[in-house]
């Protein structure tokens, strides 16, 4: 017999998704403290709320917990990146061509790209940006493959908010999103795939030069 999930209490869920909310923008960022008294006093909860949705948050890679330092948001360096980033080229341009091969509708993922566009603020862009990839990944015809990479999305973001804040590219990513939907409506799996992993490899390589031999080198793997 399965069984059924838990719900988390919605005092946690809210805390969970406020402090997401505040990493991913740049407020709170990498190497900060995070005290459970102060963001208790914050959101005006207990300490078990906010106890819990670290826990979660840890077991998503946005935090680090660590018996002597306390909790503290994940640092991001060309490893980290390396590492999401490897996970992403090997499995998000194949899906992206399960998608199109499947002619899954994209929909979804032409008004994620229009709210992008239209966005005010990095908050917006950031989750426009998110759910833009996972529109073209989620349709592929295989869940399981979806949620392993539903289950480094928000690493990616992290990183992605780190590399913006350096070096704001959102014109130049917006534009190769474009690209990527074009070939992708137009049935060619291949050229969408391939876009895709250009995409995203030329994103980090700008980001963390260190990470561009490890890249090269999954790409000529795929190739």
């Amino acid at each position: 017999m399965t069984s059924v999930p838990t719900p988390i209490p919605s005092r946690t869920q809210y805390v969970q998704e406020e402090i997401k909310h505040r990493i991913l923008t740049g407020q709170l960022r990498p190497g900060q403290a995070l005290v459970e008294t102060d963001l208790a006093a914050q959101f005006g909860v207990s300490k078990t709320p906010v106890r819990e949705a670290l826990k979660t948050l840890a077991g998503t890679g946005l935090v680090v917990m660590n018996q002597y330092k306390g909790v503290t948001v994940r640092m991001v360096d060309a490893d980290m990146a390396r590492e999401v980033y490897d996970v992403r080229l090997l499995l998000e341009p194949e899906a992206l061509r399960r998608t199109v091969r499947r002619r899954a509708s994209l929909d979804a993922a032409r008004d994620a790209l229009q709210r992008a566009a239209t966005a005010t603020d990095t908050a917006q862009r950031s989750l426009a940006n998110r759910e833009f990839h996972r529109a073209l990944y989620v349709p592929c015809g295989n869940p399981l493959l979806g949620k392993m990479l539903d289950e480094v999305r928000d690493q990616a973001a992290l990183v992605s908010a780190v590399a913006w804040a350096a070096d704001p590219s959102w014109e130049r990513e917006a534009t190769e999103h474009r690209e990527i939907l074009e070939l992708a409506l137009a049935g060619d799996a291949q050229g969408a795939s391939r876009a895709l992993r250009d995409h995203i490899a030329s994103f980090v390589r700008r980001a963390f030069p260190e990470t561009s031999q490890a890249l090269e080198e999954t790409g000529e793997q795929d190739s």
